[in-house]
C-alpha cells in the first residue's frame, strides 16, 4: 500500500517540502498527524480549497490522522500572504459563526468520529495567550529580518504591512509548536503562498523542543488557460450548495478544457491512477465522457451520490449527452445508461403550425407551457438572459417562435435558466 505521502507525490499534490528523504523516512515509521489550517473569512470553502481538502482525506485513506485547523484565532487578524491590502476584519461573532459552518462543510470530507481526525479552532489556545509571556517565550525566536525577507511580506511592504498583519507569522508558527506539543503534529501542509510562514514553524519546534518536523506545500492551481481555480464568469464556485448548486457545481467541471481533464482526475478524484492515465489518450466523444466521469465524481465528493446523479441525469437531458460507455472507468459508479423513465418524464408541449404562424410569442409560450408563473415572469426572464430555444438565448420579450427554430425537426427544447426546461412539439 502506498503511503500518504507517495499518494500526495503521485497526483500532483506537491510543490515544496523542506526534505524529502525525512518525510518519506518519518511515513515508513507508522502513522503520521499531520495538519491543514483553514481560513474562516466566509460561511463556505470554494473549490480552491479542494486541493488541501483532497489532502487531508488521502492522509486518512492511508492510515493517518489528519488535524484541520479553523483559524478562528489568526481570522481575528488576517492573513497577508498573498493580499496587496489589508483584509476587512470581522468581528468576533462573525469568524464563530462561520468557524462553526466550516466545521460542518469539512465533516463532509474528513471522518472526525472516535478520534480518526480531528477538527480543532486555534482560538481555543491563541485567545488565552499572555502577551508578555507568549513575547519572551515564542517572540525571541523569530529574526525580524528573515520575516522581512518572507513572500509573504515583501509584496505589503510597499503599500504598508501593520504591526497586526506582522504578527501573523508568529501565530501560525506557535499553531505549528503546539499541534506538535498536544498532539505530536510533525507535518504542516498548505498552499504554496504559506512556506514562509510554515517554515518560520518548523524551525520554531527545533528551537524549542530540539527536534524535526516538516513542511508541504500544494502548486497554485491554475486551468491549462492560466485561469485561477473555481472562478467563472459567475463568480466563485462553492462547496455550500446553497452558493452554487450541485448542477452548477458539475457543470464547471464538465466544462473543463481538454488540457485539464487528467490533472483535475488525479486531484479531484480518487479514481485509480490507471485509469486516469488511460484517459490521456481519448478524444472527442470518449473525452468528453471523461469530463462526465470527472463532474460526477467530483459532485459526489463534495454533495452526495444523489445529488451527483440528479446533476449528471439533468446535464444529460439538457444537453443530448452520450452515457459513458461500460469500459470507461470501470471504478467509477456513474451510471452507464439514462432510464427510460426519466426521458419519458421530460415535459412537453404542443404547439400548431397555425400558432406559429399567427407569431406566438416566446414568452406567452412559457406562460402557457408552465414553464413560468406568468407572462409577467416571462418577460423578465428573458429581460435577464435566462431563457433560451435549444441554444438561442432569447433576446428580446417580443420574440416571436418561428418554424426556422426546429431546424427541420418536429420539436425543440425551450429552456429556463439552466436546469428547467420542456420539449415543444410542433403539431403537423
Amino acid at each position: 500500500m502506498e503511503s500518504g505521502y507517495e499518494v500526495l507525490k503521485n497526483r500532483g499534490f506537491i510543490e515544496q517540502v523542506t526534505d524529502d528523504a525525512l518525510i518519506e523516512q518519518q511515513f515508513a515509521g507508522g502513522p503520521v498527524t499531520c495538519y491543514i489550517g483553514f481560513d474562516p473569512t466566509a460561511t463556505s470553502l470554494h473549490i480552491g480549497s479542494l486541493v488541501p481538502i483532497m489532502a487531508l482525506t488521502h492522509m486518512q485513506k492511508t492510515g493517518n490522522r489528519p488535524l484541520a485547523l479553523v483559524g478562528g484565532g489568526t481570522g481575528l487578524i488576517g492573513d497577508p500572504s498573498g493580499k496587496t491590502e489589508m483584509r476587512q476584519v470581522l468581528t468576533r461573532e462573525q469568524i464563530d459563526y462561520n468557524v462553526q459552518c466550516l466545521g460542518r462543510q469539512l465533516s463532509r470530507y474528513i471522518d472526525f468520529s472516535e478520534g480518526k481526525a480531528l477538527l480543532l479552532n486555534n482560538a481555543d489556545w491563541l485567545t488565552k495567550i499572555n502577551y508578555i509571556e507568549f513575547l519572551r517565550d515564542i517572540g525571541r525566536h523569530f529574526s525580524v529580518n528573515r520575516m522581512l525577507a518572507a513572500e509573504s511580506y515583501k509584496m505589503r511592504l510597499e503599500k504598508g504591512l501593520n504591526f497586526i498583519e506582522f504578527n501573523y507569522m508568529l501565530l501560525q508558527g506557535y499553531d505549528f509548536l503546539y499541534l506538535f506539543q498536544r498532539y505530536g503534529c510533525a507535518l504542516q501542509m498548505g498552499g504554496n503562498d504559506q512556506w514562509g510562514n510554515m517554515l518560520a514553524g518548523t524551525e520554531l519546534i527545533r528551537k524549542v523542543e530540539a527536534k524535526d518536523a516538516h513542511a508541504l506545500t500544494f502548486p497554485l492551481i491554475t486551468t491549462s488557460l492560466g485561469q485561477k481555480m473555481g472562478k467563472t464568469e459567475k463568480g466563485t464556485v462553492w462547496l455550500d450548495a446553497e452558493l452554487t448548486s450541485p448542477y452548477d457545481y458539475y457543470q464547471y467541471w464538465v466544462n473543463c478544457d481538454d488540457a485539464d481533464v487528467v490533472r483535475f482526475m488525479k486531484l479531484f478524484t480518487f479514481l485509480p491512477l490507471e485509469e486516469i492515465d488511460a484517459a490521456a489518450g481519448l478524444k472527442d466523444a470518449e473525452l468528453n465522457m471523461a469530463k462526465a466521469v470527472l463532474a460526477y465524481e467530483a459532485t459526489k465528493i463534495s454533495h452526495g451520490t444523489q445529488a451527483a446523479v440528479a446533476a449528471w441525469r439533468a446535464s444529460m437531458e439538457a444537453f443530448h449527452s452520450r452515457p459513458v460507455e461500460e469500459d470507461l472507468f470501470p471504478s467509477s459508479d456513474i451510471p452507464r445508461q439514462i432510464p427510460d423513465a426519466d426521458t419519458s418524464a421530460i415535459a412537453r408541449y404542443k404547439v400548431s403550425a397555425g400558432d406559429i404562424e399567427d407569431g406566438l410569442l416566446i414568452a406567452s409560450l412559457c406562460a402557457r407551457a408552465g414553464l413560468t408563473n406568468s407572462m409577467s415572469e416571462a418577460k423578465r426572464l428573458i429581460a435577464q438572459g435566462g431563457v433560451y430555444v435549444g441554444e438561442r438565448q432569447v433576446k428580446s420579450a417580443d420574440e416571436k417562435l418561428a418554424f426556422d427554430d426546429f431546424g427541420g425537426a418536429h420539436e425543440l427544447r425551450l429552456r429556463r435558466g439552466k436546469k428547467k426546461y420542456l420539449i415543444v412539439e410542433k403539431e403537423s
